[in-house]
């Protein structure tokens, strides 16, 4: 059995049911005595380090043809080329032009192809992601941050497994700081709410001083069979700018605004009011700064 949710395409205006991918093995994992009871050893980082070993080699490329089908993916966006094994296809670039950033200085792009849900900093400093209530302590791993984002925006990109995997930065400005969280790596999906995944996974949380939106947290986390979220070096950046990406495995990325920064679009505003997502695609806006 599948997880889904409702999820709302700006583009066409429709509402989809989106299927999450894996369901039937996950359920099995985290809703079962026997998947509690070998969880342990699946979610070990000897065994994630073999699937990741074993999707960086030739043989994997076997699979690259049937991904591609079951997942509906349009080749015609991405670069020509030969793909290495099957975490070279899943971390391929768009062709030139395909993921144009949202003009204005005062636009900000969504970092990523995603489903997008917003939800406020609220009094007692937890938000609800993936169906269960985190704080925003234990998603920065700082108790000291509640204090600066207080009536805030909490805005968590899901990448589905078939969404292109590199991520941007959503506004100007430069980096401040940035740190990797290492956890256990549970997955970002609704069946394993009940876990505190977020407090499992791998991270990367950075800080960001950004000129129209002031100071923002951008944090990326990391799935099931996955922890390598590779990151480039910088220390200033442009919106739209590739910030890095993901290899394989569904992931999230999470940005903490201010209050008072951020005017969301409407039709953002009213689908995830209802309880539907966002789907985006990366550069494209979501709001303009206050």
């Amino acid at each position: 059995m599948q997880s889904s949710r409702q999820v709302y395409d700006r583009k066409s205006g429709t509402i989809h049911t989106d299927v999450q991918y894996g369901g039937g093995f996950l359920k099995t994992l985290y809703g079962t005595a026997f998947g509690r009871l070998i969880m342990p050893v699946v979610l070990s980082t000897p065994v994630s380090r073999i699937g990741g070993i074993y999707t960086d080699t030739f043989l994997s490329r076997m699979h690259i043809r049937k991904f591609i089908r079951k997942n509906n993916i349009n080749m015609e966006e991405y670069e020509e080329r030969k793909f290495r094994s099957l975490n070279d296809f899943f971390t391929r670039k768009v062709k030139d032009g395909k993921r144009p950033v949202a003009e204005g200085d005062d636009a900000f792009a969504a970092p990523a192809d995603s489903k997008l849900s917003i939800y406020p900093i609220s009094e007692d400093s937890h938000v609800l992601i993936k169906g269960n209530e985190y704080s925003v302590s234990d998603l920065v791993g700082s108790k000291e941050v509640y204090d600066e984002f207080h009536d805030g925006l909490c805005l968590v990109f899901r990448l589905s497994v078939d969404d292109y995997h590199r991520y941007a930065f959503p506004a100007d400005g430069k980096l401040v700081s940035s740190r990797h969280i290492k956890g256990r790596l549970h997955t970002v999906c609704d069946i394993s709410a009940a876990h505190r995944v977020y407090q499992e996974n791998s991270r990367v949380v950075s800080v960001l001083e950004t000129e129209n939106f002031g100071k923002m947290i951008m944090i990326e986390v990391g799935a099931l069979m996955v922890g390598r979220i590779v990151n480039h070096s910088l220390t200033s950046f442009h919106k739209g700018q590739e910030k890095g990406y993901f290899r394989l495995g569904g992931s999230t990325i999470v940005v903490l605004c201010r209050s008072d920064v951020l005017t969301l679009d409407e039709d953002i505003l009213e689908h995830t009011g209802k309880g539907q997502e966002v789907k985006l695609l990366c550069g494209e806006r979501v709001g303009r700064a206050i």
